[in-house]
């Protein structure tokens, strides 16, 4: 634990940026998973707020806080609201929480897209993520997804993918089909066991409060009270996404996450991911997510090899 120091100028300035009754304060606690205190020295009256906490989390609520001062003094363009949290920037810029870790890490979008993807898995019961590799669509459904179990919005969560192959046949690899299809389900099984750890992850596959299965393992059920995520949908025939579909029930919500630039089907045309955008583009309630290269978040070196593989194909029809 570590405790850092910020100047405040005067009393005005900390009700701007600490709000009525510290009720900006309290939120600020919450959000950066830090302890704030407003404190007058008794000799020069000046006030400070003290910022405690592990130091990651001290380090950057003291970046954002310092960011908000410099608001209310006019020192950088765009006046935050009253209460020095903006609405609109919670909502929309990567300040918002998509989840907290059980190791204390918050999961936080890291573009404005991210955020309003995050919002609306948030306000809407059928999303579809759709956009390059690296853009956090998996991930960040996912840490949705885990939020919404901690706040008792549904009681289960199912992920599930289409087990197409590339390459390797099936058939070739050793074990049972369980064991077969592992392999493609590992990616989920890594976001999971990053956000969860070890023991609670191992828990609430036992428990079946997560629960990660093939697609083709879906069919015949109904999922009452649960997050629903279909992982990888380009590679599922337009039968196979109508039916993950058809597996809502009620309290239930789902995300559907894919690219279609990367289907291992024998043809692009092939895809349910593509067919349904065309088939449920003008139903209501239903938010189609787009991400751009410029949402990648994985090495630097991503964006690169996307823009080149664009250019070349471009090159080569």
């Amino acid at each position: 634990m570590i405790k850092k120091k910020i100047q405040i100028r005067s009393a005005e300035e900390a009700v701007g940026l600490l709000g009525e009754a510290d009720s900006a304060l309290r939120e600020m606690q919450s959000h950066y998973g830090v302890q704030l205190f407003l404190r007058q020295d008794s000799d020069s009256e000046e006030l400070a707020l003290w910022v405690k906490g592990n130091s990651t989390r001290v380090e950057r609520a003291m970046k954002k806080i310092r960011q908000k001062l410099s608001d209310l003094r006019g020192e950088t363009e765009g006046q935050d609201s009253p209460s020095g949290f903006s609405r609109e920037h919670v909502l929309t810029g990567v300040d918002q929480e998509a989840y907290r870790t059980s190791f204390g890490k918050m999961i936080s979008p890291r573009t404005p897209n991210q955020g309003r993807y995050i919002e609306a898995i948030e306000k809407h019961d059928l999303v579809f993520g759709i956009g390059p590799a690296g853009t956090g669509k998996t991930f960040l459904a996912v840490a949705s997804a885990l939020k919404a179990l901690d706040m008792r919005q549904i009681q289960r969560i199912v992920v599930t993918r289409p087990v197409v192959e590339a390459g390797e046949k099936l058939g070739f690899l050793p074990g049972d089909l369980l064991e077969k299809v592992d392999p493609y389900l590992r990616p989920i099984y890594d976001s999971f066991y990053s956000l969860l750890g070890p023991e609670r992850f191992r828990m609430w596959r036992e428990t079946e409060v997560l629960e990660i299965v093939p697609l083709a393992y879906m069919r015949g059920r109904t999922f009452e009270n649960a997050f629903i995520i279909l992982d990888e949908a380009q590679n599922t025939t337009p039968e196979q996404m109508k039916m993950f579909l058809t597996r809502m029930g009620q309290g239930s919500k789902a995300v559907v996450t894919g690219d279609i630039t990367q289907t291992d089907l024998t043809s692009i045309k092939a895809s349910g991911l593509v067919q349904i955008l065309e088939i449920l583009k003008n139903v209501e309630g239903i938010v189609f997510h787009r991400f751009e290269q410029e949402d990648v978040i994985r090495h630097p070196l991503i964006k690169n090899i996307l823009n080149a593989y664009e250019k070349w194909e471009k090159r080569h029809g």
